[in-house]
Parts: structure tokens; sequence; C-alpha cells
């Protein structure tokens, strides 16, 4: 174990966990904070306060009797502050089965008790992991420190009209209805050698009155599923009162956000009405009902220009989530290529194929916009996945031939410049080299990419289409000016619907595609709305064109 990590293990009794057994998450941000600080503390050799924590996505659920792991290290040291990595995992002693709830990334400032301004020594890198999370540190310290301009561009693209304030919408429900307000009273055992409360105690009450916030709009008991990054704007102490204010901002199909504020006052404030902003977070929860099935949230409405403020913030803030996504994938490991040859081409077909299937029978795709004949469904993951289904009036067959043809792409594209096949490697499975335009003022990008094709091998199965990158020695990149960028796992599903078709486009999310996808997935723009309707529009052209030229034919 290197100098700047600390491991924790704890098992889970009933004082840990809720009325069903599950580890409180409220309990589990505790525990996470403590060991964070202990390790920042153990590289510090001073006392640490916590500034903020990252976005936390939680995967599993922990129960009365298992064991948690809890494994924190500082990953890089910034002058005065530093980051710290910590993994949560779940063993089960009775069948010795692990599995990984959450990672997160915490931000401590050194404090030493004489005030004294601290630089802080670096931190030793033995290992690949470790060179790896010290170079992303920096990346998500761009992302800490300057997310307001994106947020305040998010927000200028927001229609902000009145229709949420007073709509009267029989299925939309008043967020008023979930405002939950609870006052806390800093004692001893909940503050630090320092007298500061412990970052984890605050964020465990914040949870208590935001998971109640939820429940108000569901009836059902909320499991968090992840939170939106911490941000510690002031210290509170002993004797300090602590002030939570809960209120669901906006719901999304299958899940709720609800921010909650955090007020300080000691004695003299208290009595003067004079508050102190100590932090905020955002916590995204689901809600599972008694067969176990996610709980479907209704559409909500504000009566207030506040409340509507927070209802577009909302999808700001999940879209900026997405964006955050790309950023980071974009920076880990460097991809590495299939070696293409006869000895294992067989096997990357068969694995092209394979992928995109698994992932279209992923269960949790939840729909972000509907448009007429075009569904948009997003599936949040480790790596974020987009679906997009279209209804075609068009013989699938005649679909799958044009779709599976990836020349035609240029034709209703405007992501596709350029579209070539550069290796036939048998009728089905072919080779193409397609370029792509500058996104958000990046390069431009070049891809390689193996497009397989399969007929439906009974009745009611799907055409298939997958696609996915390879590398090909003979094939560099397009040249100087565009980067040879990654599709992990791509491509249609295509069902007959007697004389039309039900067409499903995929694509999951890799840091080539995520920057389109990011600020897409929350349906606030229409670009893929419009490539989709464009891709309807190609179909039934080329079908008329067909059925016109059938007729000239037999007359």
């Amino acid at each position: 174990m290197s100098g700047a990590q600390v491991h924790m293990c704890k098992t889970i009794f009933p004082a840990h966990a809720d009325h069903h057994g599950a580890l409180s998450a409220g309990q589990l941000l505790k525990w996470i904070d403590t060991t964070a600080c202990l390790a920042a503390e153990k590289h510090a050799g001073f006392s640490c306060v916590t500034a903020s924590v990252d976005d936390i996505q939680f995967e599993e659920t922990a129960r009365v009797g298992q064991i948690i792991s809890i494994n924190a290290k500082v990953n890089r040291a910034f002058t005065t502050s530093m980051e710290v990595g910590v993994k949560v995992t779940l063993q089960d002693p009775l069948t010795n089965i692990e599995k990984l709830i959450c990672v997160a990334f915490s931000t401590y400032v050194a404090r030493p008790a004489d005030g004294e301004k601290v630089n802080l020594k670096p931190v030793k890198l033995l290992t690949a992991e470790d060179f790896l999370e010290y170079t992303l540190a920096v990346e998500r310290r761009k992302i800490r420190l300057d997310p307001e301009c994106n947020f305040k561009n998010l927000m200028q693209e927001c229609d902000m009209n009145d229709e949420y304030v007073c709509s009267n919408k029989e299925d939309v429900v008043s967020t008023d209805l979930t405002h939950v307000q609870s006052i806390e009273l800093v004692l001893p055992p909940h503050a630090n050698h320092q007298g500061n409360t412990f970052g984890g105690q605050i964020m465990a009450w914040m949870e208590t009155a935001a998971a109640i916030s939820a429940s108000r709009l569901s009836h059902f008991h909320p499991t968090l599923k992840s939170v939106d990054m911490f941000k510690f704007l002031g210290p509170s102490t002993v004797g300090d009162r602590l002030v939570f204010n809960a209120i669901v901002n906006n719901t999304f199909h299958k899940s709720v956000e609800v921010g909650v504020r955090v007020e300080a006052f000691n004695c003299e404030e208290w009595a003067k009405g004079h508050a102190r902003h100590i932090n905020s977070a955002f916590f995204i929860f689901n809600a599972v009902k008694e067969n176990s099935e996610l709980f479907t949230f209704p559409r909500v409405k504000s009566t207030t220009k506040d409340g509507l403020r927070r209802y577009h913030e909302a999808v700001a803030r999940k879209r900026i989530r997405l964006a955050r996504k790309c950023v980071l994938l974009r920076n880990e490991a460097d991809y590495i290529p299939d070696p293409w040859d006869k000895t294992n081409q067989e096997n990357i077909i068969n694995s092209n194929i394979a992928a995109l299937t698994t992932m279209a029978a992923k269960p949790g795709w939840a729909i972000t916009r509907t448009l007429d004949c075009i569904k948009v469904f997003s599936l949040e993951e480790d790596a974020m996945a987009i679906k997009v289904e279209m209804e075609v009036q068009i013989l699938s067959e005649l679909a799958f031939s044009l779709l599976s043809d990836f020349t035609h792409q240029t034709h209703w594209d405007k992501y596709y410049l350029t579209s070539r096949i550069v290796r036939n490697v048998t009728e089905d499975d072919k080779i193409y080299s397609i370029t792509s335009p500058s996104v958000n003022g990046n390069n431009s990008n070049d891809f390689l990419i193996l497009v397989s094709r399969r007929k439906p091998c009974k009745t009611g199965d799907p055409y298939v289409i997958a696609a996915r990158s390879v590398d090909l020695t003979c094939v560099p990149p397009f040249n100087q000016n565009y980067c040879r960028s990654q599709i992990e796992c791509a491509g249609f599903l295509i069902y007959s619907e007697g004389n039309n078709s039900l067409v499903s486009f995929y694509n999951q999310g890799t840091p080539a595609v995520m920057s389109y996808f990011a600020s897409n997935s929350t349906g606030q723009s229409e670009s893929i709305e419009d490539t989709a309707s464009a891709c309807i529009q190609f179909l039934e052209l080329e079908s008329s064109k067909l059925n016109a030229a059938s007729l000239n034919d037999s007359s």
C-alpha cells in the first residue's frame, strides 16, 4: 500500500441500514468521506477539510450482513488541495462474490492548525494505474473549476416560458408538494478534532432530506442512483444550527432530481435570521415498486419563477453530466486496436454482431423525446448509449439493403462527409473509411469501421447491421487534419411491420460520439431528430423511385 492510500472495511449491521435491510446511502457517504479524509491527511501531514465531491454513480446496493470495502488513494496534489479517488466494493461472505458499488473523487484542502500556507508534496507514482489517475486528475479539476460557463450557455438555450409555471394538465404534479425542511444541531460527535462538522455527516443529512422529498412524489421509498457534485462553500462548527431545504426540481421518466440547500446559523445569527450558505447538491433517485419494477415519475410543474429556473437547471445539469463523461472517456486509456488478420477475423465479426444485439437487449432504456414517428431513448450505464426508433413506410428488406450500404449515409447524415469501401471481407462484411466534420470546434474525425449485416434467421427476428472500429495497417489516418476516432458499438436493427418497418439505430457512447450526443440526450436539441427525419425521407424516397421504375417497366 502506497503512503497516500487508506483501506477501510465495514460490516453492515441493522443500525447502518434502512427498513428494507439495505445500507443507507447517507451512511455510505459518511464512510466514503471519512476514508478519503484519512488518505488526504496521511499524504499532507495536516488536518484536511472536504472542498467538493464529484458526481457519484451507485451501481449496487449493499445489505445487512455483507461487507463494504473502501479504498481511498490520493491521485494528485495541487499546491494546497488534492484529489482523492475512492473505490467502494461489496463482498458477500457467504458467496465470496465481489461487486463494485461506486467510484468517487473528492477534493480536500489542507488546513494546518497555525493557519500557515501549505505546499503539498507530489504523489509518488508506482503503477500504470497511478499514472493514469494522475493524468485524469487534471481533467477532472478543470471540470470542477469551470462549470459555470457551460451551465450559463445551456440555460440561455432554454425557452423560459410560463408553460410549466401554470400548467393545468391533470398528470402534472406541483413541486411545492415535495418541499422538505429539516434542522440539525451540530454536536461534538458530528465534528472533527478542529470542531468543524464532518463533510460526510452533512452529506448524510442532505441525503435524508432529499429522500423524503422524492418519496412525496413517488409514494415509494426512493433509492439513491447518483449525486451531482457536492460543493462545500464554507465551514460549520459545533453549536451551529444547520437548516436543510429540499425540493424536487424535475423528473426524467424513471428518475427524479432533488435539490438540497444547506444554511448554517450560530446562536447570534439564528436570532437575527442571518444565514450562511454552506452547501448545495443535487440527488437523483429511482423508486422501485413492490413488483421490482421502476416507478415512472409524473411530470412536474412549478408555481413560481424560481421553480421554473430550477426545472430548466435540472435539464442543463443532466446534459453537463453527459458532457463530463465525454471529457473523461476521451482521456482514458488509449484505444488498443484489434489486429486484423485471418486468424481472428471470424471472432471480430462475430463479436461485432453480438455486441449490438446484447446492447439492444439491455433493460433500462429510458425515453427522452418523442416526435411524430421518431422516439429517442438513452441508457446510462458505465457509458452512455443512444437508441433512435424510426417508423418508416418501406419494406424491411429494402430498408436493410439501403442502410447496410454505408456509402449511402452521406445522402442523409450530415455527420458523414465521405464514405468508401476499403476492403470486402466477406459478402456480408465490409470495412469502410469514413470522414466526419468537426463537432464543437474540435478536429475533424475519420473512422475505419467494420460493417456486418445479417438477415433474419426466423420469422420475427430483425435484420441486423452492426458497426465497430477496427485497425488496418494499410489504411493510416486520412491526413494530418483528421483525428482517427473510434466507434465501440453501433448499428441498426430493422423489424418488419407488414409493408412498413421499425428501424432502430444504436450507438454506444465513446469519446468520438459523446460530444455529439451529450447535448441531445435530454431531448433539448433536435439534431438527432433532424438526422432521423432525413434518414426516413431518404428511405421512403428511394422506395418511391423503385416503385416508379417498376411501374414504368411493367407499362
